[in-house]
């Protein structure tokens, strides 16, 4: 039976994560569980709750600073933003939709304390960078039970090393996180996208390429073939290869005329405005342009751009029902599968000596739990960083009561 612990204060939750490093017993750390079913399963019968750690402690929209509670919805976090004209700028998307085949977990319910635990960041990465760029300071609970504090309200309070950045992305191996402060930035007056059509993946790369490269400040840029264009609501089942402008209603118009000139040269082209930009990004970000139906297994595939396309015709090719698209300018494929008898080993293998000699890495975002056991999640480490890794986890979870095995077996 499992037991499930759910903790109010940081107090509470370092008394926990004490009593289960003195009894060696590991805990799966949670927050709303919408994103339970990225990793290896944990193995255990203890739960801890942190979903009950929720509000915002600090908001000074004139210092562009929020601090909140790990298990604070998302949802109030944007809100409490958009009274001020300001939002989280690495634009976290929303991945409770495409893993609820794998955990149950539903759309809107993601909590601050998970998108930063996973480093989360959609579409606007290219200009804003990841999550982790975007966390100033925090406060958690090592494995060890011990409470500490890093970083602090402003970039300059980062010196020495800096945990903040250890922390996100360690998807909670290494410490229950009980605060988090990060900064905010001013929303876009006005936003729009050129859409290319009818392209095929080798000339959308060619096409983003350009875009990227442009003076034209681009914030999003993807291709969606025809069946995901389809899915994101762009009428004709038509390929879209998309360009995203965002800041002052002038500068958007001016920079997508020019951008929709450049676009002419590689197909018909057509313009969006703000309702349907802000629509249609978020869409992307939340990975609704992909066939993620119940049983299909979902892999997150990050290449140098320019290889986007090769990956793809290198990966599917011969395999029937794949189902693909293109974001952060061709360096990042999301790829759905048919599950079959070669999705285990051999086909992750086979999918993984393709990406890593196209120079990039690949995680198997959604699964059945038993093929998340068989099949490496993250990408494999070379050893001399996988030493390096089980030395940090021993240094911050020696008993290895936190998450053990989300990320790597046996760590």
């Amino acid at each position: 039976m499992v037991e499930t612990y759910k903790p109010e204060t940081e107090d509470q939750v370092r008394d926990l994560v004490a009593w289960a490093a003195a009894e060696e017993t590991p805990l799966e750390l949670l927050g709303r569980g919408t994103k339970r079913g990225l990793g290896r399963p944990v193995e255990t019968d203890h739960v801890l709750d942190l979903s009950g750690l929720s509000g915002i402690v600090l908001y000074e929209p004139a210092e562009l600073v929020m601090s909140a509670r790990p298990g604070t919805p998302l949802a109030e976090i944007d809100a409490a933003l958009a009274e001020n004209g300001q939002a989280l700028a690495f634009e976290p998307p929303d991945l409770g939709p495409l893993l609820g085949g794998a955990s149950g977990a539903a759309g809107g319910a993601a909590s601050i304390g998970g998108v930063f635990a996973c480093n989360l960041a959609g579409p606007r990465r290219i200009k804003a960078g990841g999550a982790r760029d975007h966390l100033l300071g925090l406060r958690a609970v090592t494995g060890r039970g011990e409470a500490i504090k890093a970083g602090g309200r402003v970039v300059k309070n980062v010196t020495g090393y800096d945990l903040c950045k250890l922390f996100a992305g360690a998807h909670g191996t290494l410490a229950a996180m009980t605060e988090l402060t990060f900064k905010v930035l001013p929303a876009a007056e006005d936003a729009a996208t050129v859409a290319i059509r009818g392209l095929d993946d080798d000339a959308a790369i060619r096409a983003m390429t350009a875009a990227a490269a442009s003076p034209h400040e681009v914030s999003g840029v993807a291709h969606l073939p025809g069946p995901a264009a389809a899915r994101a609501g762009l009428a004709d089942g038509r390929a879209a290869t998309l360009i995203r402008v965002e800041g002052p209603g002038p500068s958007v118009a001016h920079r997508a005329e020019a951008l929709a000139a450049m676009g002419a040269e590689h197909g018909p082209v057509e313009t969006l405005g703000r309702p349907e930009t802000r629509a249609l990004w978020r869409a992307i970000g939340d990975v609704v342009p992909l066939d993620a139906s119940d049983g299909r297994i979902v892999w997150r595939l990050s290449v140098p751009p320019a290889a986007g396309a090769r990956a793809v015709a290198a990966i599917v090719g011969g395999i029937e029902g794949a189902d693909w698209f293109h974001d952060w300018s061709g360096g990042l494929i999301w790829l759905s599968l048919d599950a079959g008898p070669d999705d285990g080993n051999g086909g992750a293998a086979r999918l993984r000596a393709i990406v890593t000699g196209l120079g990039g890495h690949a995680t198997l975002v959604r699964a059945e739990a038993d093929l998340r056991a068989r099949v490496p999640v993250f990408q494999p480490q070379p050893a001399p960083l996988a030493a390096l890794t089980a030395r940090i986890k021993d240094g911050f979870d020696p008993r290895h009561v936190l998450n053990p095995g989300r990320m790597y077996a046996g760590l």
